[in-house]
């Protein structure tokens, strides 16, 4: 044997043996003592072939907005106050515009200094209106880039909080993807409880402290006198029966504490076994919660979610450790769920549910049984044909062939792609199409005999003269593939991913590989056997 053909043997053994120890997992029980030793990888199978749910989210961007204006105005006013200048109501007013009130119009250069050294790059002075000489309103405008960059922003942190979120649900190999126009798909295959899964993912999970305004009445509440600084909010207390009871509180507008500075949450259970959930705070959170509770003993601090009052407890003495908890008879369920998005982090902006479907287990397993027919059938009529009409070049043929759906196979386990039903189609169309490199090597190499060549120079002259030729068929195939996968929607890309994978596994098997049964061929054909292809 010559160095070359050593190589080569050497090569391509290492490649399919590598193809073989990838792809045998998906094809095994996980509970078999030979998985044990092999890779822990195996081909995902889509929503379309497993069953679960699809969702598209669209992201409410407005909102974003307005939180981030709002923001943007508490720390203008938080750093107005290190300079002694006091603001007072900055509000976001719609049309990416936030205002406020200076009160000393003669600290007017000492704003604007701060709004240019610390808040250039965010929003732009639009007007600033002198008010009886004594007051100034200020008007400041989103900019367009930095709006085009918290838009970006926020479609990031809203992916990762419910890729966080779906994570800890406990959802086996979730698709979470971004889409066009701030859109999120979002597939769970597998899942069994679907509404709950959608309730985790829908919540902003938004957590506040505020401290309760027990100076206002219930008869100030009913005729509207609430003072500027304060908001009406509902307290939820929920009933035996899991009704709820709506009960009107008054809370300080401004947030002491919020969920940032979480670190934990988890389930814990009281002295009655009713499950409520515990936080643990960061160092600076502690810090913050110890101050408060120390500052507004005897007084009462609302833990809000999402605008909802789940609790407002008397505070009784300064509160040190960093920990916190909330109660609100909660189903074990419940309390889980809220640790989930409390753990995962808030949402940047409320997320709305665009699109919903689902495909049921039975569906999947029927289209996984259909989908493997179809290709045994066309393997089983190509197996036959090949055989028929090459002879021995057709067993070559169905071999690599074989090798082909091994490789593919190997790589969807290894890179962790999603098989779906039209990437079974891709397959399908891989045992058709893998054939014809070898097809058109053989017909060359046909040729060549019939020009007179002997069996060495005619496989030497038709490996060489169809090779160029084939490289440029898949390169083309190929190049399909990825706008197929660039520009495609879920079902497409399945597609593209199986055929751009087959397409580099036929033309390594039929380029590289089939080279050595032929020198094997022809190693007995020197032997005194009859070449005949």
């Amino acid at each position: 044997m010559s160095r070359n053909f050593k190589l080569r043997v050497i090569i391509a053994s290492l490649v399919l043996g590598l193809g073989f120890i990838f792809a045998l997992p998906s094809f095994i029980s996980k509970d078999a003592w030979i998985s044990k030793i092999l890779p822990d990888k195996r081909v995902k199978l889509g929503l379309d072939l497993q069953g679960g749910i699809n969702l598209i989210l669209g992201v409410d961007m407005d909102k974003a907005i307005s939180n981030a204006l709002e923001q943007i105005g508490e720390d203008i006013k938080a750093e107005a106050r290190k300079k002694g200048v006091i603001i007072i109501r900055p509000r976001e007013i719609g049309n990416n515009r936030l205002s406020f009130y200076l009160l000393e119009a003669d600290k007017a250069r000492i704003i604007d200094d701060i709004i240019k050294r610390y808040f250039n790059s965010q929003v732009e002075v639009v007007q600033i209106q002198d008010i009886n000489g004594i007051r100034k309103k200020y008007l400041l405008k989103l900019k367009p880039e930095y709006e085009k960059k918290l838009k970006e922003m926020t479609i990031d942190q809203v992916l990762k909080v419910i890729r966080n979120r779906i994570d800890q649900f406990g959802v086996v190999e979730p698709d979470i993807r971004k889409l066009e126009n701030y859109r999120i798909q979002v597939q769970l295959p597998g899942i069994e409880d679907a509404q709950r899964a959608i309730n985790i993912i829908k919540k902003t999970a938004h957590l506040e402290f505020k401290l309760v305004d027990d100076n206002v009445t219930m008869q100030d509440i009913n005729s509207g006198k609430i003072p500027v600084d304060d908001e009406v909010l509902y307290l939820y207390r929920k009933r035996p029966d899991g009704s709820f009871i709506k009960e009107p509180i008054v809370v300080k507008r401004e947030a002491v504490l919020t969920g940032r500075y979480i670190t934990d949450a988890s389930v814990a259970f009281d002295q009655f076994n009713q499950p409520y959930v515990t936080l643990s705070f960061n160092r600076q959170g502690a810090r913050i919660f110890e101050r408060i509770t120390g500052e507004n003993v005897n007084k009462r601090l609302a833990i809000i979610l999402d605008n909802k009052v789940y609790s407002a407890p008397v505070i009784r003495e300064k509160i040190s450790g960093g920990r916190a908890s909330i109660t609100g008879r909660f189903s074990l369920n419940e309390a889980h769920d809220l640790a989930i998005v409390l753990r995962a982090g808030s949402l940047p902006a409320p997320v709305k549910i665009l699109h919903e479907s689902s495909v049921g287990p039975s569906l999947g397993e029927q289209s996984i049984r259909q989908g493997l027919t179809s290709m045994l059938v066309g393997a089983a009529l190509v197996f036959i044909f090949t055989i028929i009409y090459y002879g021995i070049g057709g067993l070559i043929v169905d071999t690599l062939l074989i090798f082909n759906l091994i490789l593919v196979i190997a790589v969807l386990a290894g890179f962790g792609a999603t098989l779906t039903m039209p990437g079974i189609a891709g397959l399908i169309l891989l045992i058709g199409t893998a054939v014809d490199a070898s097809v058109l090597i053989f017909e060359r190499i046909r040729e060549e005999i019939r020009r007179g060549l002997g069996p060495q120079k005619a496989v030497e002259e038709g490996f060489a003269r169809s090779t160029l030729t084939i490289v440029d068929a898949n390169l083309t195939t190929i190049l399909a593939a990825i706008i197929l996968y660039q520009f495609g929607t879920g079902p497409v890309r399945g597609f593209a991913v199986t055929l751009s994978i087959g397409t580099f596994a036929s033309m390594f098997t039929a380029i590289y590989v089939s080279k050595i049964f032929f020198a094997l061929w022809l190693k007995r054909v020197k032997q005194g056997a009859k070449f005949n292809l």
